[in-house]
Parts: C-alpha cells; structure tokens; sequence
C-alpha cells in the first residue's frame, strides 16, 4: 500500500450528525424567536467552535446576539449527543475494519471539542478503532487550514503525504488537501463546490464506494 495512515473526519462522515446538529440549531433558533439562516448555518459545516462563533455572531448580528441563540442549541445539542449514540453512516465499519486487518493505523481529526467527541466515538462504538483524536480546540487555525491534519499526521509519526484523508465538509477537503493528503470526499449535507472539485480529490457517494475503490488499487 502507497499510504501509511488513515485520518477520518468525525461528523456527517463517520456519523451521521449533520442532519440532527441542523435540526437542533433550527430549534433553537425557533424558540428564541430567531430566523434559522440556512445558508450561515451550512458555511460553519467543518469549522472549529471559534469560527463557528465568528460566522453565527456575524450572521446573526443583524437579529439579535447570536450567543442567545447558542445557548439554546448547546443545551439542546448536548442533551441528545452526550447521552445518545449517533448513527454510524453507511460503510464506516467496513472501512474501519479492513484498515485494521491491514494494520493501518488510523486517527481523527474533528473540529468538534475533545471531551464532546471521545464521548461521541466512544457512545457509537468506533473509539476503539482509533490511535489518537486531534480536534480544533487543539489548533489555532480551524479548518480550511491544514493545521489539524497535520497534527493528526504528527501524532501518528506518520508524514502527511502518506496518509489518506476522509471528508464530508467543503472546509475540510480544503485542510486535508492543503496537508498532502490522498482525500476522499463523501458529501452530506453540502455538495462539493466547485472551487473544491477543482482540488481533483476523489469525491464518492458512500464510504463503501470509496472502500471498493481502494481494494482494487492494492489488489
């Protein structure tokens, strides 16, 4: 095999947290009388909690201080992802699986906060597949800088450009790429700008098409 690591992204591509984090934050916005700007909402989809924070309190400037809103939505967040396992997306299993027959090791890199994401892994089951979790609070620039796929690399002892890197977001094919990283993209709630499609990465429908694709290349 060409590469010598695997980095996963966390959520909407190892979970399936996107489509419950949108569902959340439009409930917020209801119950404090805010307007739920979807277009503001998915531009923070792969960002840290410091640049999720700049964009929401931009955006929502206008109606009222946006940490009202973030109130609500983390009590709501943290009551159902705290205590709840997120589903684990199509083909996550498989993957994680053939990589650890191959004996590749394998990390995350998450803008999520730490202690919210081992809790998270860890309720889904796939903690265990992992040999350490880097995440945003841990780097100064949130993704799409590359600083946190390039930490994840560190921590392995693994060059960057012998990792293979996963990714749902737009911000994180950006950081992954920018890394040296082989990326593939399986899309979730955002659809590949073409900016990023550009990048020429791969960009798959499901993690068990990227699977088979990787299969036949070291067949």
């Amino acid at each position: 095999m060409k590469f010598k690591a695997a980095i996963f992204d966390m959520d909407g591509l190892l979970l399936d947290t996107e489509q419950v984090c949108m569902k959340i934050f439009e409930q917020a916005c209801d119950t404090v009388g805010a307007p739920f700007l979807k277009d503001t909402y998915l531009s923070i989809i792969g960002c840290n909690a410091q640049r999720i924070n700049q964009i929401l309190t931009d955006g929502y400037a206008p109606y009222m201080d946006y940490q009202i809103i973030h109130n609500e939505w983390r009590k709501r967040y943290n009551a159902v992802v705290l205590h709840e396992a997120i589903p684990v997306r199509h083909g996550v299993i498989d993957m994680l699986d053939w990589l650890k027959y191959h004996k590749i090791p394998c990390a995350v890199a998450t803008s999520t906060q730490k202690d919210v994401a081992q809790v998270k892994l860890k309720l889904a089951g796939l903690d265990h597949y992992f040999d350490n979790i880097t995440t945003g609070c841990e780097v100064t620039n949130s993704k799409p800088a590359p600083e946190i796929y390039e930490l994840a690399a560190q921590r392995l002892d693994i060059h960057p450009h012998d990792c293979l890197a996963f990714e749902d977001s737009n911000n994180g094919v950006k950081a992954a790429v920018a890394a040296g990283m082989e990326t593939f993209q399986i899309p979730d709630l955002v659809q590949p700008s073409s900016d990023v499609i550009e990048l020429g990465h791969a960009i798959l429908p499901t993690m068990n098409d990227v699977l088979i694709h990787l299969q036949k290349k070291v067949a």
